[in-house]
């Protein structure tokens, strides 16, 4: 069977940079069991109430729903088990230096396929307020409106 190149998003969490301001990012990867790669695989993932914690020096990914595989047997997995992360080691310490900071957060972006295995894009976020969200929406429309004004432009039009 020919090795597998390129990416393949599975599932991301749009919702994830709307909540918060992602200060940096990780690629990390994922201890899984056959079947939930098997899920996996037919596209089935949630990150929604996703997040990771840093618990005796090891990154767990909790709250990702990975439903069981319809194909499988009674060696299914559970489908919100903890999943261990895979980071470097002076990764790991690095994020427990920042999550200790307080107020930081590491919330999972995305999880994708990157040559044949399955990787998360982990994010060190800090909360959102109300306000900020709002301020983050203002922009949004204010750079589409300015967009579709030069398009307008060039176009002739007015």
């Amino acid at each position: 069977m020919p090795k597998e190149r390129g990416s393949k998003v599975i599932a991301s969490n749009r919702r994830a940079r709307h909540d918060y301001a992602v200060l940096d990012t990780y690629e990390a990867g994922i201890a899984l069991v056959g079947t939930e790669v098997k899920s996996l695989r037919a596209g089935r993932a949630s990150l929604v109430d996703a997040f990771a914690t840093v618990d005796d020096g090891e990154v767990w990914l909790r709250n990702v729903h990975i439903p069981e595989y319809e194909h499988g047997t009674w060696t299914n997995h559970e489908s919100r088990r903890k999943r261990k992360l895979l980071l470097h080691k002076g990764e790991i310490e690095k994020l427990i230096g920042k999550t200790k900071e307080g107020g930081l957060s590491l919330v999972p972006l995305s999880m994708y396929f990157k040559d044949g295995k399955v990787k998360v894009e982990l994010a060190l976020a800090k909360g959102k307020k109300a306000y900020d969200k709002r301020q983050d929406l203002a922009k949004r429309d204010a750079q589409r409106e300015m967009t579709r004004a030069m398009g307008r432009a060039l176009k002739g039009r007015r």
